[in-house]
């Protein structure tokens, strides 16, 4: 019996895109010697996505269409996606067609060398030269500070195999920066290196605050420096202000006729030391924020419609269970 591969494709607006995502699927998936399975997790699209999806769908039944009651963010959507796979492995691509279908035959080669986690890297990008760059430097930066090691430049994409994504299902996090979860596991992670295209239809569905959220959620998930950092840094200016006091009544003293403080350092004082509160109460509260999120434990998503699924085939987590549709 072949072994069977699910493909997992989250889509938001993505209608001028989904048709050339399928076809390029189907014809990588012709070559390898597996069955698959291609799950699109549809988050709740405002344009034709979902109409088109069905046309495929009727066509192929190898295609699966899971439709969320609204949008639930670019973090729990694939998740959840990748965590209604039925395969003995899940492979997990953009539907933007920047992570090109085509690396699912250098995904399969690492895996059937034995890694059960392979992620796709961009060391070169066709984005916008600046944002290339801000990426490398987080990326920098969240290696050094994180508790445990993290790939660098990866995209999220890549293959996850069967115990990999059991292990997934166990940990149960509501929000999870997924990149940093899979390398938390500890299975030794193969990479696939590609330069990564331009998009060529459609617009990004990330802005500043998506970047800046999933940018928060790496830092706040795997790494205590920050709050340390917080503890050192206020024990220093702590100190260096009672330095600098009482070099200002020093000088008062032996040169009181000379000497005038001015209100300029008094104002200068007031906005540096409120600037680096308000930066620390923000760091702070970004902690808490993520607490917060974990202790709720709300479903990731709450599926209005499944096509194609048949009773059965998955086995959905018993939270988002009771929140499905009948299968079709």
């Amino acid at each position: 019996m072949r072994k069977l591969i699910t493909i997992v494709t989250p889509c938001y607006n993505e209608q001028d895109n989904v048709e050339e995502l399928c076809e390029r699927i189907a014809t990588v998936m012709a070559v390898l010697p597996y069955d698959y399975e291609h799950i699109c997790i549809d988050n709740h699209s405002s344009d034709g996505t979902v109409g088109k999806l069905r046309m495929i769908a009727a066509r192929d039944k190898r295609v699966k269409i899971i439709v969320n009651a609204r949008n639930f963010g670019h973090i729990r959507s694939p998740f959840h996606g990748i965590l209604q796979s039925s395969g003995d492995a899940c492979v997990l691509l953009a539907s933007d067609l920047q992570d090109p279908p085509e690396m699912i035959v250098d995904f399969v080669k690492r895996w059937e060398e034995g890694y059960k986690t392979v992620l796709a890297v961009k060391p070169e990008s066709e984005e916008s030269p600046l944002i290339f760059f801000v990426r490398n430097i987080y990326y920098r930066l969240l290696s050094r500070i994180s508790e445990v090691p993290l790939v660098r430049n990866a995209t999220g994409a890549g293959l996850y195999d069967r115990a990999v994504v059991e292990i997934l299902r166990k940990i149960d996090d509501p929000y999870p920066y997924f990149r940093g979860l899979v390398c938390e596991i500890g299975f030794p992670i193969a990479t696939v290196p590609f330069k990564q295209p331009k998009r060529r239809r459609g617009i990004t569905k990330n802005n500043f605050y998506s970047l800046y959220d999933m940018a928060m959620l790496g830092i706040t998930n795997h790494s205590k420096v920050p709050l340390r950092l917080i503890t050192i840094g206020g024990f220093v200016i702590s100190i260096a202000s009672v330095l600098v006091a009482l070099a200002f009544f020093v000088a008062k003293l032996l040169f009181w006729d000379y000497f005038q403080l001015g209100i300029a350092p008094i104002l200068i004082g007031i906005f540096f030391f409120g600037a680096i509160q308000m930066f620390f109460i923000g760091l702070l509260g970004e902690y808490i924020g993520s607490i917060h999120t974990q202790v709720r434990k709300v479903p990731l998503v709450v599926e209005l419609e499944r096509v194609n699924f048949h009773r059965g085939a998955l086995t959905p987590p018993a939270e988002t269970a009771k929140n499905t549709a009948p299968a079709e």
